[in-house]
């Protein structure tokens, strides 16, 4: 009966084992290894919110142009996002005066070249400075994460390692080697798989995350059978043990 015992302990132990090549990060890094970073600029996409800000000598000839803040000169992000411009599902933002200027596709410093040129152009403007600013940046992070959520960000590049960051990284039973990464744009829906157990991804289109996208971090297989009840093999055998254990304590009373 011992013997039955210590079987049923020892699948127990081995079932509820978790090696290290499936949690360790990078693990083809080496020592004083180098990499060149490939910056990538976003481009901006239809629903976006953006910013446009304005300046030349003379502040009165650019004030047209410019959203006017409350009374009280509230520049919150929710004020800002309200005041925004939204790129409509063409893909233009409505400019005062100058009506539809088509942005979509383009990285926020096109943006500024064309609305720059099309000031000048129209003899509305003498050198001005054009701003543009990305005001609705965010991010959707579900599955076995710490804390699942959509997640705001204000720089213009944040990358997957910071996207999962701010959802306080994986759980213990997230498979770090098949993260998707679900990307829309340019009218077309793409799809990433990640293994974080490795750094060959840190030159594909997924290193640097863009609006929008959502990511998605599998369960392994314990903690999908976790959620049945008695399905988790390591819970049968622990139910299946300790009556073994009950049973010879009662006969040897």
């Amino acid at each position: 009966m011992k013997k039955i015992v210590l079987f049923f302990l020892s699948i127990i132990l081995i079932t509820s084992c978790t090696t290290k090549k499936d949690i360790v990060y990078f693990q083809d890094i080496k020592n004083k290894q180098q990499s060149q970073v490939q910056y990538v600029v976003p481009k901006i996409q239809i629903n976006d919110i953006l910013n446009v800000n304005v300046s030349a000598l003379n502040p009165e000839a650019v004030a047209p142009f410019n959203q006017q803040l409350d009374n009280l000169g509230n520049q919150s992000d929710a004020n800002m996002k309200l005041r925004g411009y939204l790129v409509s599902a063409e893909g233009n933002i409505v400019f005062p005066i100058v009506g539809k200027i088509k942005l979509a596709g383009t990285t926020p410093e096109e943006a500024e070249d064309i609305i720059k040129n099309i000031l000048v152009s129209k003899g509305l403007l003498v050198d001005p400075v054009i701003s543009v600013r990305l005001l609705n940046g965010k991010i959707t992070i579900l599955g076995d994460i710490s804390k699942p959520g959509t997640y705001p960000y204000s720089e213009q590049n944040i990358t997957l390692l910071q996207a999962l960051g701010y959802a306080s990284d994986l759980s213990i039973s997230g498979i770090r080697k098949d993260i998707l990464v679900i990307r829309e744009e340019n009218g077309t829906r793409t799809y990433g798989h990640i293994d974080m157990t490795k750094t060959d991804w840190f030159d594909s289109p997924y290193y640097y995350i863009k609006q929008n996208d959502v990511i998605y971090v599998y369960p392994n297989g314990p903690k999908i059978k976790s959620a049945g009840y008695l399905t988790n093999l390591s819970t049968v055998l622990s139910v299946v043990a300790s009556s073994i254990t009950l049973i010879l304590l009662i006969t040897r009373l």
